[in-house]
C-alpha cells in the first residue's frame, strides 16, 4: 500500500502539477471517443495500450469482459453501456479479450469455479462461445489452442450480446455507433482484430497500416 501512496503522491508532482490546464478542463466533463468492455484482469490496461489520455476511454470492467443480453436482468454493464451510448455518444464500442484469460479457463473447465457460485454464474453468458468452440473447433487438441479459440468466440459472442441492447441496435442501424472485436496478447502487447470481410482476427496494426478503413469497420 505504502507504493501506491508514493505513486499518487508522485502522480499530483510530476503529473497534475504540470498538466493543470488539462484536469481543470476534465473536471467540467467528459466527451470519450470510445467505449471499452474489457477483462478486469489486472493486466489489461486500455489506457496504456491504446496510449489514451484521460477522458479519451469509457471503461466497463469484468470478470470475462461479458455482456449480459438486454433484458437478462440489469446490471453495471447493461447500465454503464447504456449511459455511454445515449449519455455521452461515443462513436465506438471495443470488446477487448486478453490471452491467459482466467474467465475462459472457468469456462472451458466449470470446476474450477465450482466454489465461487457468483462467478460461475456469471459465466454463465460466456456458454454460447464454448460451445461455438465445442461444436466448430473439433480439430484443436491442446488446452492452449482451445483456450484461444475460446477468448477469441467469447469477444464475438459479446458483439452479439451487445446488439440486443437497445440504444446499440437503434444507434448502429442508424450508422452513428461501431462495434469492434479485439484480442489483447499479454506477453506480447500485441492485438489481433476482427476483419468483417475475412471474417477472422488478423493484426491490428496491419490493418491500421494497410487497410485503415477494415481496422474501424464495424463488427459484421
Amino acid at each position: 500500500m505504502l507504493r501506491l501512496i508514493d505513486g499518487y503522491n508522485r502522480f499530483q508532482r510530476e503529473v497534475v502539477a504540470k498538466r493543470a490546464d488539462f484536469f481543470e478542463g476534465l473536471g467540467r466533463g467528459q466527451s470519450p471517443e470510445a467505449l471499452f468492455i474489457t477483462c478486469a484482469d489486472s493486466r489489461v490496461v486500455p489506457d496504456l495500450i491504446t496510449q489514451s489520455d484521460p477522458g479519451d476511454l469509457f471503461v466497463v470492467r469484468n470478470v470475462g469482459n461479458i455482456v449480459p443480453p438486454f433484458g437478462d436482468f440489469i446490471d453495471g454493464v447493461s447500465s454503464g453501456i447504456e449511459y455511454a451510448v445515449m449519455a455521452l455518444e461515443v462513436r465506438h464500442i471495443v470488446v477487448l479479450g486478453h490471452s491467459d484469460c482466467g474467465a475462459m479457463k472457468g469456462t472451458l473447465h466449470p470446476e474450477k469455479v465450482k466454489a465461487m457460485p457468483a462467478v460461475a454464474s456469471w459465466l454463465r453468458h460466456a456458454e454460447s462461445a464454448r460451445c461455438v468452440v465445442e461444436e466448430n473447433h473439433t480439430h484443436l487438441k491442446t488446452e492452449g489452442e482451445r483456450l484461444q479459440a475460446l477468448i477469441a468466440e467469447n469477444v464475438l459472442s459479446q458483439i452479439d450480446h451487445l446488439r440486443t441492447h437497445p440504444s446499440v441496435a437503434a444507434k448502429t442501424r442508424r450508422g452513428t455507433l461501431e462495434l469492434h472485436g479485439w484480442v489483447y496478447d499479454v506477453a506480447t502487447g500485441r492485438i489481433n482484430a476482427w476483419d468483417a470481410g475475412a471474417r477472422q482476427f488478423l493484426p491490428l496494426n496491419r490493418l491500421a497500416a494497410e487497410e485503415p478503413a477494415a481496422a474501424l469497420q464495424s463488427v459484421a
